[in-house]
């Protein structure tokens, strides 16, 4: 990957079609906080996220979201992302509520196979836990189809039973823009307002509305071993494996998540734009580039779905 090769081709590409994307992302918004008593906008400080949180400060005005910011933290987290989300939460003056899978663990409602497994996973159940803590009805998140299969699956107003799970073959019908919005006692809703979009529509957004991101989104020098085809970076977490050599490359994220299970890729962007234009080339999602828990089958990401994960 190599964002300087064809330069040439940022000006041949077109944007217009972000304000409709927009347009739609905001029109779900408003829907949201019209029909739902207590909606949270699941905010992690990446790039999707963030997004997100541009889009809601046009719906409602800067300053005035009128729903809390949830984040379901692993204690795994790149710190550069924590940092990033609370210092844009508080520039927002957004409540910012934090749920810990590490509090879970403590309840003894999440328990590891061992203590190197990755806690990822484990975050469905801290979010059903918070689900039920403050009665959430609408939680919005950024995941877009383009992502992985089972994300391709899921409605834009996605219903989840009151045990939190979703049903596959059991999704309302949309037709035109009417969103069925009815609840039973203990049922709540994922929404997904950009779920349309394309990671290389939110990387033109990001740049023509000059979003500010955590610096690891853009290409820096990095500890790291080939494992699996991926890159995976050397952390106290992630130490290098018997046998494995280790090297400084240049790389950014085109993801963030758990550091355990989340690898960059090999890039010298080192912007919005160059990012654009090496987003044209790649031919692997970003998930399937860059997340060590969906390689384990390919139906992992659908299973954890259907468990309560976002």
């Amino acid at each position: 990957m190599n964002a300087r090769t064809e330069p040439q081709l940022l000006g041949r590409i077109s944007n217009r079609h972000l304000d409709a994307l927009e347009e739609e992302a905001i029109f779900i918004l408003r829907e949201v906080a019209g029909a739902f008593e207590r909606p949270t906008l699941l905010f992690s400080g990446g790039k999707d996220s963030l997004v997100m949180l541009k889009c809601a400060e046009k719906a409602f005005g800067a300053g005035r979201i009128p729903f809390p910011l949830l984040m379901i933290d692993t204690g795994h987290n790149f710190r550069e992302v924590t940092d990033f989300r609370d210092a844009r939460a508080k520039e927002l003056g957004a409540e910012l509520v934090v749920r810990s899978v590490e509090d879970s663990m403590r309840r003894g409602t999440v328990r590891l196979a061992h203590p190197g497994e990755s806690r990822n996973v484990h975050q469905s159940v801290t979010l059903l836990e918070a689900i039920e803590e403050f009665r959430f009805d609408a939680l919005i998140g950024g995941a877009r189809r383009d992502e992985e299969k089972a994300r391709a699956k899921e409605r834009i107003f996605s219903h989840r039973d009151s045990f939190g799970q979703w049903q596959p073959k059991a999704q309302r019908p949309e037709l035109w823009t009417l969103f069925n919005t009815r609840l039973q006692p203990g049922e709540h809703f994922r929404v997904f307002p950009i779920s349309n979009w394309t990671e290389l529509d939110v990387w033109q957004y990001i740049e023509r509305e000059n979003i500010a991101l955590p610096s690891i989104y853009y290409a820096h020098q990095r500890e790291v071993v080939e494992r699996r085809g991926l890159l995976v970076p050397v952390t106290p977490l992630t130490p290098p494996k018997e046998g494995e050599q280790v090297v400084t490359r240049t790389v950014r994220f085109r993801t963030v998540g758990d550091i355990t299970c989340t690898c960059p890729v090999a890039s010298v962007a080192a912007n919005a734009a160059d990012v654009v234009t090496e987003t044209l080339t790649v031919e692997v999602s970003e998930r399937g580039a860059t997340r060590m828990d969906d390689k384990t089958s390919e139906a992992s990401m659908e299973k954890r779905k259907k468990d309560g994960y976002f």
